[in-house]
Order: C-alpha cells, then sequence, then structure tokens
C-alpha cells in the first residue's frame, strides 16, 4: 500500500546530530546512540540548525570539557528560541555537580551505561571501536570514571566475537578494542576467558585485519598478555600504558599501586618480546604536591623510555574524587611549564 505524501515529509523532518567530547569510549557510545536514533526514523545532519534532536556526550574529566559544553548550550538557547520543539538531550560521563548545573538546560539526562548494547554506526568505513566493558573497580584519586560508569561491567566473550566478525564481513580493518581497563577483562559467562584468551579468539577470526585497544593498567600488565600479544599475528604493534607520574611519592598519591621502576621494568620486558612495538603514555603534570624535584623523576622516566607519543594533560581538580581535597595545588602557569619542558622532549623522541 501506498504511504500517504506527507508520511514521506514528516519523516524526511526528523534530523539529529550528535556532538561528543571525550575520549573512544564516548566516541563509541556516540556510534550506538546515532544507531538507536536512526532506529526511531531520524536522519544526521551536520547543520545544527535544521536538527529536530541535538545530543551531547560529554566528559567531565577535564573543567576545559565542561566548558566547552557551556558554549554548546549558548547556541542551543538561541536555536531553541526559534524553534521551541528542538529536542535536546545530554549524555556521557557526568559528575554529579555538573547534572545538577545542566539539568535545566535538557529536556532529558541519559546514562551512559548501557550504551555498548547497541550496534554501532561507525563514522570511520576502516575503524570500529568495539567496548569490551564499561566502568572501572580501580580508584586512582584523579579520576571520574567510577563516579560518571559505575563499577566494571564486562560484556560476554561470544557477543564481543559476533559484533567483530560482523564489522570483519563488511570490510573494516581496524577493530579497536576499549575499555576504562581492557586488562580487567574476564567474560561474565566464563570466567577462564581474560583479555589475553580474548585478543587471541579475535586473533582466530579468519581475514585480514588489525586489533588495537585502550586502554590497559600497568599494575596488572602480565607476562600471559606479553606472550598473547607476541603470539597475535594480527596486534597492530601498538600500546598505550599510562604512567601517569614518574615519581613513587606521586603515584602513591594517585594511587596508581606501582611504581616507577615497575612501570619500567614492564616496558622493557615488551620491548624484549616485540621489539618493533610503539609506545604512547599518559601522563599528569602539576598534581596536587608536586614538587619540581619529583616533575624531574617523570622527566628523567619520559627521556629513558623515549615514547613514541605521549597525551600530556594538566591537573584538573575535580569535585567527588579523592585528590580534589588535597592541599598544595600547583599554580597553572607552573603546570603549563611542566607541559612544556614535556612536549619539548617528545619532539625529540618521538615518532
Amino acid at each position: 500500500m501506498r504511504r500517504p505524501f506527507c508520511y514521506y515529509r514528516i519523516k524526511d523532518m526528523l534530523k539529529y546530530q550528535i556532538i561528543t567530547f571525550g575520549c573512544q569510549m564516548n566516541k563509541a557510545d556516540s556510534e550506538r546512540i546515532a544507531t538507536t536514533l536512526e532506529k526511531k526514523g531520524y536522519k544526521p545532519t551536520k547543520d545544527f540548525k535544521k536538527a529536530n534532536l541535538v545530543l551531547i556526550n560529554m566528559c567531565s574529566v577535564r573543567q576545559s570539557a565542561v566548558d566547552r559544553v557551556y558554549g554548546k548550550i549558548n547556541n542551543l538557547k538561541k536555536i531553541k528560541a526559534k524553534n521551541p520543539k528542538l529536542k535536546t538531550i545530554l549524555t556521557g560521563c557526568i559528575l554529579k555537580k555538573d547534572r545538577r548545573k545542566f539539568e535545566k538546560f535538557f529536556d532529558e539526562i541519559w546514562s551512559n551505561k548501557n550504551h555498548f548494547k547497541e550496534k554501532a554506526k561507525c563514522q570511520n568505513k576502516s575503524l570500529a571501536f568495539v567496548p569490551i566493558s564499561n566502568g572501572c573497580n580501580n580508584a586512582c584519586t584523579y579520576c571520574v570514571v567510577p563516579y560518571t560508569r559505575g563499577a566494571l561491567n564486562c560484556r560476554s566473550h561470544k557477543e564481543i566475537l559476533k559484533e567483530v566478525k560482523s564489522f570483519i564481513k563488511k570490510g573494516f580493518k581496524e577493530i579497536w578494542l576499549l575499555g576504562q581497563n581492557v586488562n580487567d577483562y574476564h567474560s561474565p559467562i566464563n570466567k577462564s576467558i581474560n583479555f589475553a584468551k580474548l585478543l587471541k579468539l579475535i586473533n582466530d577470526i579468519p581475514e585480514k585485519f588489525r586489533i588495537l585497544f585502550t586502554s590497559p593498567h600497568p599494575k596488572n600488565f602480565s607476562d600471559e598478555l606479553i606472550e598473547s600479544l607476541d603470539n597475535c599475528q594480527k596486534f597492530g604493534n601498538y600500546l598505550n600504558i599510562p604512567i601517569q607520574s614518574g615519581n613513587d611519592q606521586i603515584l602513591k598519591k594517585m594511587n596508581r599501586n606501582y611504581t616507577a621502576k615497575e612501570y619500567r621494568k614492564l616496558i622493557e620486558k615488551i620491548k624484549k618480546k616485540i621489539p618493533e612495538i610503539k609506545l604512547s603514555t599518559d601522563i599528569i603534570v602539576g598534581f596536587p604536591g608536586e614538587t619540581k624535584k619529583q616533575f624531574q623523576d617523570t622527566v628523567k622516566l619520559f627521556k629513558k623510555i623515549k615514547f613514541n607519543w605521549a597525551y600530556i594533560s594538566k591537573y584538573s581538580p575535580r569535585p567527588g574524587t579523592a585528590a580534589f581535597k588535597l592541599k598544595d595545588g600547583i599554580p597553572l602557569p607552573e603546570r603549563k611549564k611542566r607541559e612544556n619542558i614535556l612536549r619539548e622532549i617528545l619532539k625529540k623522541h618521538g615518532k
């Protein structure tokens, strides 16, 4: 039966735009949210003003990201004044403090804890993000993830394998596994399948593709996992292993549960087993109470390991985290100076 003309006009009018801030996990969530919206009849648009629905996937990890959301809200207010039917939704890693501030600006606030149950509408036609877990059981004193995403929740290895196979069948050449701490992974339906074994199962899928992942925690990066990486022919030979600081006292304040020496030994073992490996790390400069001498320990480690890439961030106090209560904050100009010192070293050694 032919549909009336007005049916097509109404359906064509349903347009959505998703604005994403934060890490790959948020990007992966946005891809899955897109699928949910398109099932409801929405189509994507890049024009803010033409959207019937605007969803902001935000990140409370850094104040700069929160400030950018405020910037978007100002634009949304103007558009909503002209189009009262515009629906606005907020989701992502949102601290309670930020949630209370933003509630009055949005029609709905969605939880980010179940987005990975939906199939992804990938933006990049060669790279597919595949979340293997959500949340985190670690308690790094600077991190908001346990407060915004909750405790660790792992996906079934069968569900992950099914999704990876579907991406490979569609021609995707890179599979990027995601989790706040991927090496804490254990399949909920078979506890013997840890992250090392999951990598082997994915590696055994036929066809040509690369496996990448982020991010592992140094404290439980096992010999079994190193062996698995060496034996997985499809592993992309790239690792991001966050160090955060090269000083043991600061690492203890951060509740990272390893020492700088243990981190260096881990990197040595990985390089010995996989000499061609490319390494990146995450570093926070200006953590509360970090002296100039303590920062020099980070400088020495940075020079010694010679990371190929690094994600260097200035410490940003976040309400709700344990570190927010710490005194002896480092002035912003000093934090910027330390950031620049590491970036200059990276220019010399990174590649």
